[in-house]
């Protein structure tokens, strides 16, 4: 296999996932304005992103194998345990952080969608209103029609 052939293969193989269309929410495009403001939650969202895909295993799974192939340190690898154990502190921590994410974005969904009910529970309100009102006119039309004589009806 030539070098070409083995690059573009690893280029297809690395290749990072495809990006998600942004939300089309109106809500969710200005709480994401909003987070997208503050450089920590910027710097959280690559973390997560980065450490949610293919390539950081391929990148642990590199990162062990040369360790332990190169003789790093002897079995029990004490320090690759300690390092290993400290990224999966963080790595929770930032999978919390996600999902804080994920619940302040429905929480925001749910407040647009509530609001919208109150919206449309008023807007019905005012239609029974109206269907009311056309049916009061309605019935005044026809005990006029009928108690007028019948406008040439025999």
């Amino acid at each position: 296999m030539s070098s070409d052939e083995l690059r573009r293969r690893a280029r297809r193989f690395l290749r990072p996932a495809p990006k998600l269309e942004p939300p089309i929410n109106p809500a969710l495009l200005k709480r994401e304005e909003e987070r997208a403001e503050n450089a920590q939650n910027r710097l959280a969202d690559r973390i997560t992103a980065f450490s949610g895909s293919m390539l950081f295993v391929y990148v642990h799974v590199i990162w062990f194998a040369c360790w332990i192939g190169f003789g790093v340190e002897k079995y029990p690898y004490g320090l690759l345990t300690m390092i290993v154990s400290l990224e999966a502190i963080f790595l929770s921590t930032f999978v919390l952080i996600s999902q804080n994410r994920a619940d302040a974005k429905r929480q925001v969904i749910a407040n647009q969608q509530w609001r919208t009910v109150q919206e449309e529970d008023k807007q019905n309100v005012e239609l029974l209103d109206l269907s009311r009102q056309i049916l009061s006119l309605t019935k005044e039309v026809h005990s006029a029609f009928k108690g007028g004589g019948g406008g040439g009806r025999s």
